[in-house]
């Protein structure tokens, strides 16, 4: 009974506590909402006052920006409202301008044609005047104006070479003004942009020593060294009495430019024994290899040619060690190239074929060393193996006449070929050939009347010929200079031109006794 009175009690207290902390914790939490809501309140009141504030800055700083665009915009308009007045004052005066010249112009017309009629009027003065004149010659000289005219013409026969040496200088004059209307310049043009400077080789290369006992060491023990030289080069090695040099000789360019190199480096390098040198080789081969390459894009780079074969460009990079009679080959490629591409633009034939053509026209020779046949058949094989143009293959096959040229392209292939290797200074000419030219010179410069000697100077580029005074006159000389000049073209072949040179020369010889 007692236990069940504790545990009541103790449930009243229990309760009894928890109603007062209820209370307590209601009363605090009733508070902590109304300083919520205080709070809120005074955030709300600061947030409109301070929204109020800046809405009234924001206003102020429109107006005042307002203010400074109208400020700015009446500005302009001012100045733009100067501008038409000043553009219109001056349009007002230019005007007024105009009308002061249209003013001076009608004058000017009305004198001018006032000294038209004035003009005309002495013009029938004139007329009538010279009419009376002729009627009162006719009269006294008893002779009608034809024969007046008959009898200067008569007159004048004794001058008629005279005139006719005038009149062909006249001519020559004129035709060389008006050359380009005429026939265009083609071939000088093209040998004028595209002449270049060919050096002259032959088929051995001398290579310098430091001193002569150089010479054994690069023989070597018994013939060692050279023979293995030789062995690995295919060239030939030429040690003679000539001083502190030796001697490659070799028809194939390439293989006695690698003999060369490969020299030069073991006299630099100083070691020479038969390891040493076919590493040098070796190292030769390579570097021509690389020159090869570099020499046939450059070739292409200089004619602006695209789509070639890299076996061919390889090809083209051999030429530069080949010469023909002393000519670059590789070279020469480039100006056919150039000449044939400048005569297809004049004639409006296709440039990009022409200048193809002309580059692999001579391809044929970069391995004529070895493969037989002609230079013509390797390269018309050569061209089509690596797919080239027909019409390129036909002028290949056609620059030598080996077949008859059907294109357009060939033609100028033909007339490019030999326009490079014509012209004065492009190639060695054989002794015997220049003679022969240089007698027939003299020969046909001799063979007309009044020719007392011919000589042939500037390596037949001029023939110099001495007038008998007593059988041609000054006037004749022009004549005469023509006829030569016309029966050398007729008869001699040369390459480029030759100048036709008359000197007249009158002496007098007395003596005093």
């Amino acid at each position: 009974m007692w236990l069940a009175i504790g545990i009541l009690i103790g449930l009243v207290v229990g309760f009894a506590a928890g109603w007062i902390v209820y209370q307590s914790r209601h009363q605090k939490a009733s508070e902590t909402i109304r300083n919520a809501d205080q709070e809120a309140v005074n955030i709300i009141n600061e947030a409109i006052k301070s929204a109020e504030s800046k809405k009234r800055e924001a206003l102020v700083e429109a107006k005042e920006e307002i203010h400074k665009e109208r400020s700015v915009y009446e500005q302009e308009v001012k100045e733009r409202r100067a501008e038409l007045s000043k553009q219109e004052r001056r349009l007002q005066a230019k005007e007024e301008n105009l009308d002061r010249k249209t003013d001076a112009i009608e004058r000017k017309e009305e004198k001018l044609q006032n000294r038209l009629v004035a003009a005309e009027r002495t013009r029938e003065e004139t007329e009538r005047i010279r009419q009376a004149q002729q009627d009162e010659l006719e009269r006294i000289s008893a002779l009608t104006a034809e024969d007046a005219k008959a009898y200067l013409i008569h007159q004048v026969e004794s001058e008629v070479t005279h005139e006719e040496a005038v009149k062909i200088k006249e001519i020559k004059a004129r035709f060389r003004d008006e050359a380009d209307a005429y026939a265009r310049e083609l071939v000088s043009m093209a040998i004028q942009r595209c002449a270049a400077d060919q050096v002259a080789e032959v088929a051995v290369s001398v290579v310098p020593l430091p001193n002569d006992e150089m010479k054994g060491r690069i023989i070597g023990r018994e013939g060692r060294n050279i023979r293995t030289l030789e062995t690995l080069t295919g060239a030939e090695l030429i040690i003679d009495d000539t001083p502190e040099a030796i001697t490659v000789s070799c028809f194939d360019p390439v293989r006695r430019e690698i003999t060369r190199i490969a020299l030069e480096r073991l006299i630099t390098d100083g070691r020479i024994h038969p390891a040493r040198i076919e590493e040098m080789v070796e190292k030769a081969k390579r570097e021509v290899e690389s020159v090869i390459k570099a020499e046939g894009e450059r070739a292409l780079f200089e004619t602006n040619i695209h789509g070639i074969h890299p076996e061919l460009v390889k090809l083209l990079g051999r030429m530069h060690y080949r010469t023909s009679y002393g000519q670059n080959v590789l070279n020469h490629s480039i100006e056919v190239s150039h000449i044939a591409g400048l005569l297809a633009a004049e004639i409006g034939a296709d440039v990009a074929t022409a200048k193809r053509a002309g580059l692999l026209h001579d391809i044929g020779k970069s391995v004529d060393h070895e493969i037989e046949g002609s230079h013509v058949q390797i390269g018309v094989d050569l061209a089509r193996r690596y797919k080239e143009n027909e019409y390129v293959v036909h002028a290949i096959a056609a620059h030598h006449n080996d077949v008859e040229p059907q294109t357009i392209v060939a033609c100028l292939i033909q007339a490019a070929d030999a326009i490079s290797a014509a012209r004065p200074g492009a190639r060695r000419e054989n002794v015997e050939n220049y003679i022969k030219r240089l007698e027939k010179l003299e020969e046909i410069s001799s063979s007309f009347k009044g020719v007392s000697k011919a000589f042939a100077i500037q390596a037949g580029r001029e023939v110099r010929i001495m007038i008998k005074p007593e059988d041609v006159s000054e006037d004749e000389m022009t004549i005469l200079a023509r006829d030569i000049a016309k029966k050398i073209e007729d008869e001699l072949e040369y390459p480029g031109q030759i100048k036709v040179h008359l000197v007249r020369e009158v002496t007098a010889v007395e003596y005093a006794k």
